[in-house]
């Protein structure tokens, strides 16, 4: 058993946006309780203790947290190399000084288009204008800028443009990630899933912009699972190299294995080394003793080790299944039938979208929390961030 090298930090699931590709969970009010900036110390310096060297702070919305340039304090004192995950909502000059101060590492700025009407339309808020400043702002501040744009049918089509734009922002790294069908995404697969027509001049695009940019900027492409003919080695295998704290404590291999109906795990009942060695939501798929036929004598059984458990368990019902994007699962026709309907030739352009609720109320008795001037809902259009 490896030593987990990076902690996803899942501060909130607050969020001032209300996205449809969103992968956290749809019943956000399990997860209100959140830790307290001292159950987050202790947290990180377990982490450390464990053998973790980065931290990436995340949500929701982590400026949403009040006491996040403590967290960030804390973590740079531990020695670990922290990076912001945000929608740049609320990184004001004032705040984003502080985090400088505190030594924060990087910062990695979502954003949902190239121009204002269809970024503030996918994401369900006016956001564009302010992610703009926010990211001359984290350029002037001598930070690394990652800019992060999760793909999906509303602006794989702009994805040129969406580059020129992080040209323009002066970014070091760009995320171009398909969407991941969990949480809300997986409610919205059949509105956001792109043709292959739409993949395929994507591709295009991004190949040029590679060698165009090769020594300026890092263009990082995270092709989509259902199109591909063997799936992807999940977080680097379950339980290997990665964990994620939630909000409320809870500890997880993967962002999206709150679905999955295993034992919970919590950092308010055990420390972190224990839950890493011996809890059943980590050893659960831990390795290949797990794994059915065909994976199990399968000679890419230790490539892509079985693929991801949270999407078999979504298109299955059984997380122990072979993930049905492998063309070689059983299961197979569940993913076939997804793409044969996104490519359909009488498929409305545009489907209706379930929006993500803006979830941003303080949670109550948590001093971490900011409690915005309104809450608002919106029924305007929009995976693993």
């Amino acid at each position: 058993m490896d030593s987990p090298f990076g902690l996803l930090a899942e501060l909130t699931y607050r969020c001032p946006l209300a996205c449809a590709y969103c992968s956290n969970p749809l019943n956000l009010a399990d997860y209100r309780d959140e830790l307290t900036t001292d159950e987050w110390r202790r947290v990180l310096a377990e982490a450390v203790d464990l053998g973790v060297l980065q931290c990436h702070l995340s949500g929701g919305e982590p400026l949403l947290r009040r006491d996040l340039v403590e967290i960030v304090a804390d973590a740079h004192d531990l020695g670990l190399y922290t990076n912001l995950i945000t929608s740049a909502l609320g990184l004001s000059r004032p705040r984003a000084e502080q985090l400088r101060a505190a030594g924060l590492d990087h910062v990695q700025i979502s954003i949902q288009a190239d121009e204002p009407t269809r970024s503030d339309r996918i994401a369900g808020t006016p956001s564009f204008q302010r992610k703009i400043e926010a990211m001359g702002l984290v350029k002037e501040l001598g930070w690394p800028l990652t800019v992060n744009v999760v793909l999906h049918r509303l602006n794989i089509d702009r994805v040129a443009d969406v580059l020129a734009l992080a040209e323009r922002v002066g970014a070091d790294r760009v995320e171009l990630a398909n969407t991941q069908y969990y949480g809300w995404a997986w409610r919205n697969r059949d509105a956001l899933l792109p043709s292959r027509a739409q993949l395929e001049a994507a591709e295009v695009v991004v190949r040029a912009a590679r060698e165009r940019l090769r020594d300026r900027m890092d263009i990082i492409y995270v092709l989509p699972d259902y199109y591909s003919r063997f799936p992807k080695p999940c977080m680097s295998g379950w339980a290997s190299r990665q964990l994620t704290v939630t909000p409320n404590g809870d500890v997880l291999p993967c962002p999206a294995a709150h679905s999955l109906p295993l034992p919970r795990a919590s950092v308010r009942e055990d420390p972190l080394a224990r839950i890493w060695a011996e809890s059943p939501v980590m050893t659960a798929f831990r390795g290949t003793d797990w794994m059915p036929e065909p994976c199990r004598s399968c000679p890419r059984r230790e490539l892509d080790f079985g693929g991801c458990r949270c999407q078999a368990f979504l298109l299955t019902g059984d997380a122990a299944r072979t993930d049905p994007v492998c063309h070689l699962s059983p299961d197979h026709a569940l993913v076939a039938r997804a793409v044969e309907a996104a490519n359909a030739d009488s498929r409305a352009d545009e489907l209706p979208l379930v929006p993500r609720p803006h979830g941003v109320r303080r949670p109550a008795g948590v001093p971490g929390g900011a409690e915005p001037a309104s809450r608002r809902t919106t029924t305007a259009a929009p995976q693993r961030r």
